[in-house]
């Protein structure tokens, strides 16, 4: 496993219940600004594994990504049960549920 790849798990494994973070601001966090799609991957193929709490990770906009409206159903209501409230039907405010963390404490 390559050292981008564990920094991603860390990270994502640390987001607090009733944040969320984005693609990008995981991929910078873990080390490489640019991946956001890798993490898209590292998710996909690792989430149950390494126990991810994969529904706290969306898009820039505050959305979720999912088109399948049974995962985006899914999603939508885990987060939800955190506390989570939507701006929208597809919609979170990320000035108030998104997750700052200090990424030097981290990695």
């Amino acid at each position: 496993m390559t050292s981008f790849t564990e920094n991603v798990i860390k990270v994502i494994q640390s987001i607090p219940s009733g944040n969320v973070m984005t693609y990008g601001q995981i991929a910078r966090a873990a080390g490489s600004p640019r991946a956001a799609r890798q993490v898209v991957r590292i998710l996909h193929s690792m989430s149950e594994k390494y126990h991810l709490p994969w529904h706290r990770v969306i898009n820039s906009k505050g959305e979720i990504g999912f088109n399948d409206d049974e995962m985006f159903i899914t999603q939508k209501m885990m987060l939800e049960e955190e506390g989570i409230k939507f701006t929208s039907k597809k919609s979170i405010s990320l000035d108030e549920f998104q997750w700052k963390m200090d990424y030097h404490d981290l990695i």
